[in-house]
């Protein structure tokens, strides 16, 4: 092993090769080219080997890692899928978006003795992608079908994820979707240049294939009940996201547009589809001076988006510092490169519309640490300063909708904070045989976390079915 792997010292971190900012600003493709072979083989055999793999602790699907590269390095790349895909429902989408930074390079121990990471993302999708083309991404083919049938209430990733880990075991799987396409914010949320939809599109075909049935521009509480939802299936999970934007709430903040209504718009033109809003100009930005207000991924979508529909300039308010800034800091070079110009540490105060339209703000501090442990922003008097724009979007997050109101079910139990109150071993809402799973029970947060807990809460179901069976044999006896 020693040979072929732990050569960090020896090979120097490469990541796929990265498009020119002139190049990659003039259309929605993704940023970086494929691995080849060599490169990926050559990348995974840089890995250590660690006893403890923090990798591996730092992913939330504890993804095998140290052991699916040492099988890249050593050219047994149809073994090093099939591991990855033991956990992961979606690994070449998880290796394009989830922000490796933040989670399993940012644990890598070479990283930490400033050798840089393995680039463990690049490789992962590699894998996939290899896997695709190889025809090693098997149809599912359940050993024995079952009579017991599961709703899913969305078809984002969690959705998606407890679809197949049901389908896999033979249940009937029906999927319920307010879009009109599958695939929840993957599809609809995530520009091209981060997610290309025939990605998406090729996963949900495949669970097409394998039986998975999807009823798609279907409201719960409108096109059906959730009564009747609940009559039609033995089990129940509500994985829905979380669709509604914090407000801004600053003076004139009705002249701000959202940013899900944004990127929504932009990834419909992209699919082909005729849209007033953005034919009109109201959600596009050509010609535009943009600000977009907000530190996440989000902004990040929407800054990057700007800059490839025209826009005549692009700038990012954020009221904390970089180091404090929730996106990917990968993310932020990215837009940096592509022209975006960030304010840190700049908060808006209102909103101006009219003949000078833009914002305006004022410059803030970091302060005492919150509850959180972050530092608090604070004011800087009389530091009050202008940004023009013709198009302010609002990138600010996501709370949950009023389920339970929209949905006629008050009797379904939420947070606090409006998130489904879910046991977190079971994913066992208050109401028997419904579950739920995703950043409708978390929040909003990233796909990792949503494809995790979609794969679990579908064996919570599987194993609430299988009491359920027994105890009914029991009975019978």
């Amino acid at each position: 092993m020693a040979e072929r792997m732990q050569k960090f010292v020896s090979v120097g971190q490469k990541w796929p090769e990265k498009r020119t900012a002139a190049d990659r600003a003039g259309d929605f493709h993704e940023i970086y080219r494929e691995f080849i072979a060599e490169k990926a083989n050559e990348q995974a055999s840089r890995c250590a080997q660690c006893g403890v793999p923090f990798c591996q602790t730092h992913c939330p699907l504890q993804n095998n890692i140290p052991d699916w590269l040492r099988m890249t390095a050593e050219g047994r790349l149809e073994e090093a899928y099939q591991l990855s895909a033991s956990t992961n429902s979606m690994p070449e989408i998880c290796g394009r978006i989830c922000p490796q930074d933040r989670l399993c390079e940012a644990g890598c121990v070479i990283e930490q003795s400033t050798h840089g990471s393995v680039t463990i993302g690049a490789v992962e999708k590699y894998l996939t992608d290899t896997a695709w083309e190889k025809g090693w991404i098997a149809v599912i083919k359940p050993r024995r079908e079952r009579e017991e049938s599961v709703g899913i209430i969305g078809a984002g990733p969690a959705g998606l994820a407890a679809a197949e880990r049901l389908r896999l075991r033979g249940y009937q799987v029906t999927i319920y979707d307010r879009h009109d396409r599958v695939g929840g914010l993957l599809i609809y949320g995530i520009p091209g240049f981060k997610l290309e939809k025939d990605i998406v599109e090729r996963r949900t075909q495949r669970l097409i294939e394998g039986g998975v049935k999807f009823v798609l521009n279907c409201n719960v509480g409108e096109t059906i009940s959730f009564e009747d939802l609940r009559a039609q299936h033995e089990s129940v999970l509500i994985a829905t996201g979380v669709y509604k934007a914090k407000p801004l709430n600053a003076p004139n903040d009705q002249s701000v547009v959202k940013a899900l209504d944004y990127l929504i718009t932009s990834n419909r033109v992209g699919l082909g589809d005729d849209v007033a809003d953005f034919t009109s100009g109201a959600l596009n930005a050509a010609g535009k001076r943009v600000v977009v207000i907000g530190g996440g991924d989000t902004a990040m979508d929407c800054v990057r988006t700007a800059v490839r529909q025209g826009a005549k300039s692009v700038t990012c308010l954020y009221r904390r510092d970089r180091a404090n800034m929730p996106g990917s800091q990968r993310e932020v070079k990215n837009a940096e490169e592509e022209g975006v110009v960030f304010e840190w540490l700049a908060a808006p105060k209102a909103v101006r519309a009219g003949k000078k339209p833009g914002v305006a703000a004022v410059r803030m501090r970091l302060g005492a640490p919150d509850t959180s442990g972050r530092q608090s922003p604070e004011e800087v008097p009389g530091s009050e300063f202008d940004v023009a724009g013709d198009l302010i979007i609002a990138a600010l997050g996501f709370d949950a909708e009023d389920l339970p109101e929209a949905w006629d079910a008050l009797d379904l139990k939420t947070t606090r904070w409006g998130t489904i109150s879910a046991n977190p071993l079971t994913y066992a809402t208050n109401l028997p045989g419904v579950y739920a799973a995703g950043d409708i029970v978390r929040g909003a947060s990233l796909v990792v976390w949503a494809i995790k807990e979609g794969r679990e809460a579908a064996d919570a179901i599987h194993a609430h079915l299988q009491d359920r069976a027994q105890t009914a044999r029991v009975a019978a006896e």
